[in-house]
């Protein structure tokens, strides 16, 4: 039982037409988007083959589909560099409110220490002090 092998190049010729296919509309196995895995479906293999031993056709495919190394590290460094602002502007925004934080739990003391000294003054049992109504002057 001998199994008959392709060799590179000849794989590499399948997978280039099957590249093209793909890009044409004319796949053989129906498919719409062109992918790595949609060109090993097409020409039989695994992505992994792609991958692993055909580079160069994994670049020409990425750049076909719009991804090429280039473009898709250029879109990561500007992703990365607006994720970088967003998270000096929020670390920012955590920084004033900490000082607000702050702020207040001052006020806070401060507020609690005048009840404190209000309660001393009034005494303990609450005693509260009625003020008498002012009479009313007469219109007449």
């Amino acid at each position: 039982m001998s199994i008959d092998r392709k060799t590179a190049e000849v794989r590499e010729r399948e997978l280039r037409l099957a590249l093209s296919r793909i890009q044409r509309g004319r796949s053989r196995t129906k498919a719409k988007r062109l992918s790595i895995a949609a060109v090993a479906r097409e020409a039989g293999v695994t992505a992994a083959l792609i991958h692993n031993h055909y580079p160069s056709l994994a670049t020409a495919i990425r750049e076909a589909m719009g991804r090429g190394e280039r473009a898709s590290r250029d879109e990561k460094t500007l992703e990365f560099k607006a994720l970088r602002a967003r998270v000096r502007e929020l670390n920012g925004e955590v920084k004033a409110l900490r000082a607000d934080v702050a702020r207040l739990a001052s006020i806070n003391e401060v507020l609690m220490a005048e009840n404190t000294s209000f309660k001393a003054r009034v005494g303990t049992v609450g005693t509260v002090i009625p003020l008498s109504p002012t009479p009313r002057r007469s219109n007449s």
